[in-house]
């Protein structure tokens, strides 16, 4: 097996691990290799044009992996992962938000010592710097009125750059430049006047488990192009699916599981693949009296925060306005589409329920078990708030200026007006923001179901850190896409601290 030597191995070309690979070469003399397992997005237009990204949903660049069966919900769920040099924010609708301070609070209280508001906001600062963002260039009539029938319905307008955590709506802002998306590899790598002559990107370099020591630290990693060997140190960024199972692969993880699959245990983990958790949303849909102008856009211009409980320290409900009739999932329910229509998909924000993923097989080759465990939260929190969320929407769409553009909601429409007969709609008919997160959860040193230490390093492993979205030690209020360059970031700072 050919054999490569480097200073620092990104294992993950996607949003966090191109911050991290152009930041440390950016920084530092070392030699860094890049590792992703797709092509790149430079020169694709059905990557950088953002108005494509719903055709992106069933290209080659993505791989779409079935959940396991849910004993409430839909089944038919499919998280879909980009494998693309930009990762995730080359495949997503380039909704960008930085998160609320009772986020970070919350994630301090959970064990993540050092991630207050205070100490995250210079590195959002620093991704601001780099990533432009924008507001919808033509902002639909469809999706203004729901703005304004939002705030009729209590719900005042905010522009979300300058949020403070009320219940409000506003326009979406958008990590993009006049057409063209700001993926992490966009802004990043390839708006660089000049390329880093210390930063190597191996394309389509599938990695297949990393390489251990007998004296607990990873040396780099082997891959379907070779074995990649690190001087310094490696980074984990495969995202929430990716990087649990290459630890799992590599004898990283719960001892029952990886024995039972008759991998060798190098260490036993028993956080990596738990406390998966994803934003999990419902749909209603309404026919339109007219055809709704699309214009330039991404279908998603405009969105509603909500509370159930006044007390909350962040809305429970995230609605996002869609300016077409979504209907990934209640066509095959049975549900009617219409030839003109619009959307609302409330979410939320905080879910309860959690899930794992797992090895289904020692082949790197084979999709993991991916079991969200979607509404089994032992109080319903997850369902009540989705139901909430539906009767939220339908109070929008009952102000003006809104209502009078509306000819009829049908779906649910008039199968969904009991409390029962919303909880069997949602199960038919819910699907996924495509953001799980958590499953190599941060927390305290003591913590002994944390998979990373605050500082993102691997515990009980030396010279491994992992920066994606796994290491969320819960969800945030809203679109992870900034968090993940943030966390880019952090993790490029605690390295050259280190070095």
């Amino acid at each position: 097996m050919t054999r490569h030597e480097t200073d620092i191995v990104v294992i993950g070309g996607g949003t966090a691990g191109v911050v991290v690979a152009v930041r440390l070469a950016q920084r530092t003399e070392l030699h860094v290799t890049l590792l992703e397992a797709g092509p790149s997005d430079e020169g694709n237009p059905l990557v950088l044009d953002y108005r494509r990204w719903m055709e992106l949903l069933d290209s080659a660049l993505v791989r779409n992996y079935e959940i396991a069966p849910q004993p409430f919900g839909n089944s038919a769920i499919r998280q879909s992962r980009a494998y693309v040099l930009g990762g995730c924010s080359s495949h997503n609708s380039v909704i960008a938000f930085v998160p609320l301070d009772a986020d970070f609070d919350h994630w301090v209280r959970l064990g993540a010592d050092g991630w207050s508001p205070h100490d995250v906001r210079p590195y959002y600062d620093r991704v601001l710097d780099t990533v432009p963002l924008m507001l919808p260039p033509s902002g639909s009539p469809y999706s203004q009125a729901f703005i304004a029938a939002a705030e009729r319905a209590g719900y005042p307008t905010t522009d979300f750059r300058q949020w403070n955590g009320r219940d409000a709506a506003g326009w979406l802002w958008f990590n993009a430049k006049d057409t063209t998306r700001m993926s992490s590899s966009v802004a990043y790598l390839h708006a660089r006047a000049v390329p880093l002559p210390n930063l190597t990107i191996e394309f389509e370099t599938v990695a297949h488990a990393l390489i251990l020591n007998d004296h607990g630290e990873c040396l780099g990693v082997r891959t379907s192009r070779g074995e990649y060997y690190a001087s310094h140190e490696v980074v984990l960024a495969c995202g929430a699916i990716g990087s649990p199972k290459l630890l799992l692969l590599s004898g990283i993880g719960p001892a029952d599981h990886l024995r039972a699959l008759g991998i060798p245990v190098r260490h036993e983990l028993p956080g990596v693949g738990q406390n998966l958790v994803d934003h999990i949303e419902g749909v209603v849909i309404w026919e339109t009296k007219t055809p709704v102008a699309h214009g330039d856009t991404q279908f998603w211009e405009a969105a509603v925060f909500a509370r159930c409980d006044a007390t909350s320290p962040w809305p429970e409900i995230m609605i996002h306005f869609g300016i077409l009739p979504f209907d990934m999932h209640t066509r095959a329910a049975g549900f009617p589409t219409p030839e003109h229509g619009c959307s609302m998909t409330p979410n939320v924000t905080h879910p309860r329920s959690r899930g794992t993923l797992r090895l289904r097989s020692a082949d790197p080759e084979v999709p993991p078990i991916i079991d969200p465990q979607y509404f089994t939260d032992p109080d319903g929190y997850d369902l009540q708030v989705m139901i909430e969320g539906i009767r939220v929407a339908r109070a929008i769409a009952a102000s003006e200026p809104l209502h009078s553009l509306l000819a009829a909601e049908v779906a649910p429409g008039s199968r969904g007006t009991t409390e029962e007969e919303l909880r069997r709609y949602i199960a038919q008919t819910c699907n996924t923001v495509y953001h799980p997160a958590g499953t190599c959860r941060m927390g305290s040193p003591s913590d002994e179901t944390a998979v990373v230490d605050p500082r993102l390093r691997v515990n009980g492993i030396e010279r491994l850190r992992i920066a994606d979205a796994s290491i969320f030690p819960d969800m945030i209020t809203v679109n992870p896409c900034i968090t993940c360059m943030m966390i880019g970031e952090r993790c490029a700072d605690f390295i050259l601290e280190d070095l």
